[in-house]
């Protein structure tokens, strides 16, 4: 992470700190979320369900799983020019946000998931496009796209 440098302002760098942060504390859930995922329908949220064991299920959910948990070790790459990776920042959350939408879709066709998934699904649908702007603020800040 940046150092305060003499002429920089210190508040694009607390900015720049703050995204950083932020982004490294989230990138913790889908590489531990993603890791356990990979173990399929063993995994303990679904060994706990009565989750039929069915042998497509078990394969989409670990390639689900290790799709999220490249989304999470691409975030923590970004971090440290996290303010030069526009693009991958906005396609990362961009691909987090559909996954929200999925969510939805979920409500609306089936029912409504466990509390902390609902959290999950503000956070996705919500919160992208305000981790984009944010992002976007911090570029322009340092003066790169």
């Amino acid at each position: 992470m940046e150092e305060l440098s003499a002429g920089a302002p210190a508040e694009k760098v607390r900015g720049r700190r703050a995204l950083q942060i932020v982004t490294a504390i989230l990138a913790v859930i889908p590489v531990v979320t993603g890791l356990i995922g990979l173990s399929g329908l063993h995994d303990p949220l679904y060994s706990r369900s009565g989750v039929i064991q069915d042998v497509l299920l078990d394969s989409n959910l670990r390639f689900f799983s290790g799709a999220w948990l490249g989304l999470g070790l691409a975030l923590f790459w970004l971090i440290p020019r996290i303010e030069k990776q526009t693009v991958l920042f906005r396609v990362i959350w961009g691909a987090i946000f559909l996954g929200g939408i999925g969510r939805c879709l979920s409500v609306f066709l089936f029912a409504v998931p466990p509390t902390p998934f609902i959290a999950f699904t503000i956070l996705e649908v919500i919160g992208a496009p305000v981790f984009v702007v944010w992002q976007k603020r911090v570029a322009n800040a340092a003066g790169s796209r």
